[in-house]
């Protein structure tokens, strides 16, 4: 089974940066595509980023567009989220996620295996 770990998670001050890993372990990741979710105190999950794994196209919420950059290196087995700008709204649990390849990414569609999470605090 697909195991994901999340890192890079932590406390950053509004208009800093932090980068959030996604790590697989006993899989690959060039057969999942792989997609970002975040879900703050009280409120639903909400799709953040994503990045098929067959043509690397990439979508973003309209929340962080512009902020965030999602990539991926096939050889270390990770994607990563680049968060550029942060705001307090961004603060929230971070989870990565993968779903089977497809050439375009949608963060609406389900995903089959998720990570632990990591923790965002956006807060001076």
């Amino acid at each position: 089974q697909l195991q994901l770990v999340e890192s890079g998670g932590g406390l950053v001050q509004p208009g800093g940066s932090l980068r959030l890993s996604c790590a697989a372990s006993k899989f690959t990741l060039d057969y999942y595509n792989i997609g970002w979710f975040r879900q703050a105190p009280g409120k639903e999950r909400e799709g953040v980023s994503c990045i098929s794994s067959s043509t690397g196209s990439t979508d973003y919420a309209d929340s962080v567009k512009g902020r965030f950059t999602i990539s991926r290196d096939n050889a270390k087995n990770t994607v990563y989220l680049q968060m550029n700008s942060l705001k307090p709204e961004d603060t929230g649990v971070y989870y990565c996620a993968a779903r089977g390849r497809q050439a375009i990414c949608n963060m609406s569609t389900r995903y089959v295996y998720w990570g632990q999470g990591t923790q965002v605090t956006v807060s001076s």
